[in-house]
């Protein structure tokens, strides 16, 4: 099959780089040809609200390159993962003129939330869910803490609702989990045009021994991580109970600060990905004390894949990936007794810990194999080159 892949680099790398790039190599290896048309955020600072607000609605370099990028290499089907701001919905409207099925992945909330987040003054937030004009957004300056930016990202998705571009230029969307598909439902999207496919990791780092007595945190260290809720339960503790924190964020000065106020917890920093896995090898459990609707944390698989156990926030995708007993324990989001308890529940059980961890990398090697995820992705992929071949009227072309 011959496929162009698309992705928008963020200034900031993240999880959704990784997956493209994953993504990419497992295509590859089973002897797919694929295209990269990509694009990197690092000017997107340099130009006015107003220009960057106009390229997302519509850009025309985007339309002209794809156009020739489909003359030249006539693609069976386009596969983008993230378009904002750069690249933008007129690659879909290039993809439909040339009758071009297109399947996008949505690694975030962008087309619910101009932030992508759903969170907003230490929350959860819903007010721009479903409304066609996510004024909210606006008045929260919710993207960029600037109303002229919040105001561009909301008349991009303004436009492209009344035009239909949501729902008739894309032939599947790409949900992470399940919860992530009830979402978007909930903000408009048809639910035939979702297909749910997780993420996967591409490479084992291999099951580790959990002897390390510490737990760990790792992540970027903002305000939707629960960060700070972390550090209040660890200031609580009656039991000393080694905590180790490592990542780069906002709220670095803050935290480090904090830190050193208390006698169990390690700063360590930002740690390369190796450094990262070893620490989760040796982890005794995983805390991911996230306040917000997290999309699908690749620590979250590297820690099943080491066989660390995790203690997650019950709250929107990680109460779907998190099971109780099996790969890790749930605790109330936002609230420290809650996780005080979980994390002593789980730390005062080390007799178990064997069960634990095993069950943790059987539950990652059954669900999040890339086999597995190569035989969701052909099927997607399938299932769209199959209705537009027979020119299905679930997909409307652009003329």
């Amino acid at each position: 099959m011959k496929i162009i892949q698309v992705h928008n680099f963020y200034q900031q790398p993240g999880g959704e780089d990784q997956v493209y790039a994953a993504e990419y190599s497992l295509l590859t290896e089973h002897g797919h040809r694929v295209t990269q048309y990509t694009v990197h955020n690092k000017d997107v600072a340099a130009i006015s609200a107003i220009q960057n607000a106009t390229r997302a609605i519509w850009n025309s370099v985007t339309y002209r390159e794809v156009t020739a990028l489909i003359r030249d290499e006539t693609p069976d089907l386009i596969h983008a993962h993230n378009t904002f701001p750069i690249i933008s919905p007129s690659l879909y409207y290039a993809a439909a003129e040339a009758r071009i099925p297109v399947v996008q992945t949505l690694h975030n909330y962008r087309l619910l939330c101009p932030a992508a987040t759903l969170f907003r003054d230490g929350g959860v937030c819903e007010e721009c869910v479903g409304a066609l004009i996510p004024h909210h957004a606006i008045v929260h300056r919710c993207y960029r803490h600037s109303a002229s930016a919040s105001a561009g990202v909301a008349a991009m998705l303004l436009v492209h609702r009344i035009a239909g571009t949501w729902s008739t230029k894309v032939h599947t969307y790409v949900a992470l989990t399940n919860f992530a598909k009830r979402k978007l439902i909930e903000g408009g999207l048809p639910a035939a045009k979702i297909a749910v496919k997780p993420n996967f990791l591409a490479q084992d780092p291999g099951m580790g021994q959990g002897n390390g007595n510490y737990a760990l945190f790792a992540g970027r260290l903002s305000e939707e991580k629960g960060v700070s809720t972390l550090l209040d339960a660890w200031q609580r503790l009656d039991s000393t109970i080694p905590l180790k924190i490592a990542g780069d964020g906002p709220l670095a000065p803050m935290l480090k600060q904090r830190v050193t106020q208390l006698r169990n917890v390690e700063w360590l920093g930002h740690c390369s990905r190796e450094r990262t896995l070893e620490l989760l090898q040796n982890a005794v459990l995983l805390v991911l004390p996230s306040l917000w609707y997290e999309g699908f944390p690749m620590t979250v698989l590297e820690s099943m894949a080491c066989g660390t156990p995790i203690v997650a926030s019950d709250l929107g995708s990680l109460s779907e990936l998190i099971q109780d007993g099996v790969n890790g324990f749930r605790f109330v989001a936002g609230d420290v007794v809650s996780l005080i308890d979980r994390v002593q529940f789980l730390w005062t059980r080390r007799n178990e810990l064997l069960s634990f961890r095993q069950s943790s990398r059987l539950c990652c090697e059954q669900n999040y194999a890339p086999e597995r995820n190569y035989e969701l992705l052909m099927h997607i992929y399938g299932q769209a080159v199959e209705d537009t071949q027979q020119n299905s009227p679930d997909l409307v072309l652009y003329r």
